[in-house]
């Protein structure tokens, strides 16, 4: 019954009391009825036999055959009598009429007894006494006599019986009229019965259609579908219902669409975000690797010719050293926008990172490009940049290649158009350069000479140099994990720091940075039981470790890292490897089967610098991570920045729905720190929580 709909169920306790009511007073009806035809056949048996030994009493004491017979032919008429029998006091047969299945044998014994029934399946037999009511006179006379002599005896005489009467009652016209009355029983319940379920029906259909609506109504609306309505038609308690459901429906439907029309808002800013530089607002490198990989495919389909252009500004580093980053960020911002109002619509300027630019010049021959590019170098060497009223000459090296169906890849093209750059700076910077065979092999031996060999003979005179900074939990708990995230540094041949940013993309171009990872690792896991122990506090320690695309691709790489485990004796929950986003995706087969291997081993895993890339979303669901770290280029200016305040919020949102933590970098102000808390987010780090440190900070105990 529990598994039966609403109707069913008051269909069944609507019909069901009706039922058993109904049973019970047809069986009460019928069994009144055949009791009253049993007792009826009984006294009607019983006055037939009554009736007939007073009447009897003259033919058997005088012995009158015909009287007798005439009188047990007339009993016969009776309805429902078999046969009538009188007999006398020897049981000798006086008279009988109808056909006695055995004649009744009574004895003497029996002369005294009152009136009697026997009773068969078939037929009742009722027995009377025949009495004389009149007694001779010698009789009389010789019973006063005898009273006399037995004056003594206390008891009247009594009257003498003669004979006896027998009659037999069918019992066949009973049983019919009991069938009847068993039949009119069942159909007076089964009528009881129809009435009550149609009844029933008309009431269960009035109570459970509105309900049946209602239950319709919230399927639908689990199902997704927001514009059902249920009809307001009903009065009460399920008004109320119909009410309240229609209510939640237009309300349901309301924040979906309000909630769908800010994913789709937050989707485009993502989108934007994910394809534009969020300093300049001009396309990223990403984005424009995309747009030059479509001009080399219309170049090799349609035999187009376009141009590439590769920009990088000449004493950049100059305002940045003496006048700040801000001052840098500005000059950058003002040169986007005197650089896009030189090119035509249909050409793309972005900025590559830092200093360096990047023009696609779309239909556009080499010989055609070459004055474009000079209008372009010329507007850069005469702006004048102020700032605090200092002002600042800058110039530009540009370099350019062709796009045609002969040229090789997009990764080519690029190295093509660097070359050409760097050609142009060897020369003497401020100038444009045509790329140039031999290009390549001068950009080559001038980085081997600026950064191969320094970052080797650091590593080799061991300069490199570990600092740490805390990751730590924005809300508190026992249980709380604090993370220490390595940071790399080197020292060049005169002890000055180097920052990472400054080596690290020369390292990455020229495939020196599996050598660098390796070294951290080791670094980290061999100090590490120095480390933790004299971290204080609850929650858990955990070291994080920066790995780059290049260390992924290495196939040897994930036998180092485990070996480094097993010497080290260092337990695998206590690790937390950080990934780029840029490098996950660039390499994300080798990435995938890095972090599973490590992550069954109870490693944890974090994707930096999330929200930077051109497809975030779409790749993250891929990546089996446990921490998201959202791009501080959007947490730097949040508080200013709505837009990126909202990407904080969107990216924040998206990572709690896949479960993951989410960790916001370049904590600089307690300002940002209140927006984040705002928002939710898991962990913090930055210069406002706690600005790296060298590792000999955490050893000492003087890190939180």
């Amino acid at each position: 019954m529990k598994n039966w709909g609403i109707r069913g169920k008051v269909l069944f306790l609507a019909l069901a009391p009706a039922a058993l009511i109904a049973a019970v007073l047809a069986l009460h009806f019928v069994n009144s009825r055949i009791a009253d035809l049993e007792q009826s056949l009984r006294e009607r048996g019983l006055a037939i036999a009554r009736q007939l030994a007073p009447a009897s009493e003259y033919g058997v004491f005088a012995g009158n055959r015909d009287i007798l017979q005439r009188l047990t032919d007339a009993a016969l008429k009776e309805s429902d009598i078999n046969w009538v029998v009188i007999t006398d006091l020897n049981g000798e047969i006086l008279a009988t009429s109808g056909k006695p299945s055995r004649l009744p044998r009574v004895s003497d014994t029996h002369a005294g007894l009152d009136y009697a029934v026997a009773e068969t399946q078939s037929a009742l037999t009722f027995s009377a006494p025949v009495r004389l009511s009149q007694i001779e006179l010698e009789d009389v006379a010789g019973s006063l006599l005898g009273a006399i002599a037995n004056a003594s005896a206390s008891e009247a005489p009594r009257v003498r019986s003669v004979g006896r009467v027998y009659v037999e009652m069918s019992r066949a016209g009973t049983v019919q009229r009991k069938n009847e009355l068993i039949r009119n029983g069942l159909v007076i319940m089964l009528l009881g019965l129809a009435g009550s379920g149609l009844f029933a029906f008309r009431m269960s259909r009035e109570v459970t259609r509105p309900i049946q609506r209602l239950s319709v109504a919230v399927r639908e609306i689990g199902a997704g579908n927001l514009d059902v309505r249920v009809a307001e038609d009903s009065a009460g308690e399920l008004q109320v219902l119909e009410q309240g459901i229609n209510n939640m429906a237009t309300t349901l439907k309301l924040s979906r669409d309000n909630l769908q029309e800010k994913i789709a808002e937050a989707t485009s800013r993502l989108s934007y975000q994910a394809a534009h530089d969020t300093l300049t607002g001009l396309p990223n490198r990403r984005e424009f690797e995309v747009r030059v990989e479509r001009a080399l495919t219309g170049a090799r389909e349609q035999h187009q010719t376009h141009t590439l252009c590769y920009l990088d500004l000449d004493q950049f580093k100059v305002v940045n050293d003496t006048s700040g980053h801000v001052a840098g960020d500005e000059l950058l911002r003002q040169l986007a926008v005197l650089l896009q109002a030189k090119l035509r619509d249909r050409d793309t300027l972005a900025r590559l990172g830092g200093d360096e630019f990047g023009v696609l010049l779309e239909n556009c021959s080499l010989e055609q490009a070459q004055p474009i590019a000079e209008v372009l170098r010329q507007m850069v060497k005469e702006f004048r940049f102020v700032w605090h009223d200092k002002p600042f000459v800058i110039g530009v090296s540009i370099g350019l290649v062709a796009i045609t169906d002969e040229s090789e890849s997009l990764s080519a093209l690029f190295s093509s158009a660097d070359a050409a750059c760097y050609a142009a700076k060897d020369r003497g910077r401020n100038r444009v350069h045509v790329y140039e065979e031999e290009d390549i092999e001068l950009v080559r031996r001038r980085g081997e000479m600026q950064w191969v060999g320094r970052i080797t003979r650091a590593m080799e005179e061991n300069r490199l140099r570990l600092f740490v900074q805390p990751i730590v939990p924005l809300f508190p708990s026992p249980d709380a994990d604090v993370h220490y995230e390595m940071l790399l540094r080197m020292l060049d041949d005169d002890g000055q720091m180097i920052l990472p940013m400054a080596f690290i993309p020369a390292a990455e171009r020229y495939n020196l940075m599996t050598s660098i990872d390796r070294w951290v690792i080791s670094a980290a896991f061999s100090t590490f039981h120095q480390m933790f122990p004299f971290v204080t506090g609850g929650g858990k320690s955990i070291c994080t470790v920066n790995l780059s695309g290049h260390t992924l691709c290495d196939e040897h790489f994930l036998d180092f890292v485990e070996r480094q485990f097993s010497i080290n004796h260092v337990p695998y929950p206590s690790i937390c490897f950080e990934i780029t986003e840029t490098a996950a995706i660039t390499n994300l087969t080798e990435a995938i089967e890095f972090i599973r291997v490590l992550k069954a081993k109870g490693c944890k895993f974090s994707l930096d610098d999330f929200g930077s890339g051109l497809s975030s979303f779409t790749y993250l669901k891929n990546l089996p991570v446990d921490y998201l770290k959202i791009d501080g280029a959007f947490v730097k200016d949040m508080e200013t920045d709505p837009m990126d305040r909202a990407m904080v919020e969107s990216i924040n949102h998206i990572g709690h729905v896949m479960g993951l933590k989410t960790i916001a970098e370049f904590v600089e102000s307690e300002q940002i720190l209140e927006h984040l808390k705002a928002i939710g987010v898991d962990y913090v780090q930055g210069d406002f929580i706690k600005s790296p440190q060298p590792l000999s900070s955490l050893l000492a105990g003087k890190l939180p």
